[in-house]
């Protein structure tokens, strides 16, 4: 292989792994009242590697678009690629595991 190609596969590779680890991570994590700690992680490290996902993700939908419109699922790739990290970072409170503002998640 070319060096770019390895190069591109592995951001590929990469790109995969960092938007997958976090919906695992929600689905072991059940509190919602995080501690300061938690919230001062999520600030520091969570929020900033959120952000690198998104933009990863991102140009990753942008990249497959003219294929995901030939197939039919240019939506639903948005959606999973595009609208779900940005989700995790943008609309989630600090320090919480589950998407969406603390007022509607509390059950």
């Amino acid at each position: 292989m070319e060096r770019s190609t390895m190069r591109g596969t592995r951001l590929l590779v990469l790109a995969s792994v960092l938007t997958l680890a976090p919906q695992f991570a929600v689905a072991e994590r059940v509190d919602e009242n995080p501690g300061g700690f938690k919230m001062m992680a999520d600030l520091l490290v969570a929020r900033p590697l959120g952000l690198v996902v998104v933009g990863v993700s991102t140009a990753a939908y942008v990249v497959s678009l003219p294929v995901s419109m030939m197939g039919g699922n240019a939506e639903e790739a948005g959606r999973k690629m595009v609208v779900e990290p940005a989700r995790e970072v943008f609309v989630r409170c600090l320090g919480c595991s589950r998407p969406g503002r603390k007022e509607k998640i509390r059950d």
